[in-house]
């Protein structure tokens, strides 16, 4: 379902407010919803709320034979869903393009960076490896899909637990978690994404909400870490940026993923220390 276009004069009123340094939100141009993670009742199971937008991220292992050029290597493998249960314009089973662009920035963003250590998941080199799935339903859409997406899903990887597990041979006893505390994954950084909106001949506005992302003139993403790190950087619609605006757009972005990730531990710790793992 192709989403109706605003009126014209709704465009005229945002855009004037955006040039007076005013959101019909009340934010200002550069700053984001405040955030909130809620871990579900098993490890792995996270939903973020990015204002109004929500996002469910759910990972699971299984083991499997590793290919065969990359027999050190486990795998990682992204599954977005984008259900009519987020907005009336997704449909059911059918792929939109803001789907398949979310599913991609992500792969780039945390598998491609190395975000989690793939060779750790090795068990048996050429036999077994771990087989991670990171699956990511969107359950409410009201702007900025993406950086909500991104969130749930590396705290979801740094949530997550697996199996413990005892080689003996070519036998691999995996231990039930009432047996053995399960063991977290091996990551490198936590990248996080950041969306920017532009409307022509006006600074950036960050995080922006569903009707200023269909109403602006080009969008960028950047995805940085707390190291100061850029991992990608997309850019679609509007007008060339100079490399003055664009490092202008990573300053501001590596101060916020800091914010970000120090929130994020925050929420990580304060899970651990509420859940109880009994091993008997």
């Amino acid at each position: 379902m192709r989403e109706f276009e605003p009126p014209s004069i709704q465009k005229d009123f945002v855009v004037e407010a955006l040039a007076e340094g005013k959101r019909l939100d009340g934010r200002s141009r550069l700053e984001q919803r405040s955030f909130t993670l809620t871990f579900g009742p098993e490890l792995g199971n996270v939903e973020c709320r990015l204002g109004k937008t929500a996002v469910l991220a759910q990972v699971a292992a299984t083991i499997v034979k590793p290919r065969d050029d990359k027999p050190y290597e486990g795998f990682l493998v992204i599954n977005s869903e984008i259900s009519p249960m987020a907005s009336h314009v997704f449909e059911a089973g059918r792929a939109s393009e803001d789907e398949v662009m979310i599913t991609r920035l992500l792969e780039k963003s945390i598998r491609r960076t190395e975000a989690v250590d793939r060779e750790a998941l090795c068990i048996i080199a050429g036999e077994k490896v771990w087989h991670l799935r990171l699956t990511l339903h969107f359950l409410s859409d009201s702007g900025n899909l993406l950086d909500c997406a991104s969130l749930a899903a590396m705290t979801a990887l740094r949530h997550f637990r697996k199996p413990e597990i005892e080689v003996s041979g070519d036998d691999v006893i995996v231990h039930s978690p009432d047996e053995r505390a399960p063991v977290p994954l091996a990551i490198h950084h936590t990248p996080l994404c950041l969306s920017f909106s532009y409307f022509e001949g006006l600074p950036p506005i960050l995080d922006p909400t569903h009707l200023e992302e269909v109403l602006a003139d080009g969008t960028m993403t950047i995805t940085l870490n707390a190291q100061r790190e850029l991992c990608v950087l997309s850019k679609a619609g509007g007008s060339a940026l100079s490399p003055d605006e664009i490092m202008d757009v990573v300053r501001v972005g590596v101060e916020r993923v800091r914010a970000m990730v120090k929130e994020m531990e925050e929420a990580l710790d304060g899970d651990r220390t509420r859940r109880v793992v009994e091993v008997r």
